[in-house]
């Protein structure tokens, strides 16, 4: 039951972080993304937030921390990841906002 209850916990957090891309945590673009012109990284940072295509394949663990986009043809990817404070190690517990640091990294797919 515990792993249920901090699933949900983890995934409400990070919905909140991915739907502002402000408070949360820290947004990171691959060279990949920043050398897009500045209206397509909008396009695709919205497409980030809005995104909802959330499944048991690409979703095990139902922490909605990982997604695919297609944007023109090209494959992108966001990942969180969890960090502890400092960010230098695992976060000891991501359902925790107090001793966890999010981190998304948004890239093109032949990046990763």
């Amino acid at each position: 039951m515990t792993n249920d209850i901090n699933a949900d916990i983890i995934r409400n957090l990070n919905d909140s972080f991915r739907r502002n891309l402000v408070f949360g945590g820290t947004v990171l673009l691959t060279p990949g993304v920043t050398s897009l012109a500045i209206d397509r990284q909008a396009e695709l940072l919205e497409a980030v937030r809005k995104f909802d295509s959330f499944t048991p394949d690409n979703d095990p663990h139902g922490e909605h921390d990982f997604g695919s986009i297609d944007l023109d043809s090209v494959r992108f990817f966001f990942k969180v990841d969890y960090y502890d404070l400092n960010g230098r190690f695992a976060s000891p517990n991501p359902a925790d906002p107090a001793v966890t640091s999010r981190v998304m990294t948004i890239m093109r797919a032949d990046e990763y």
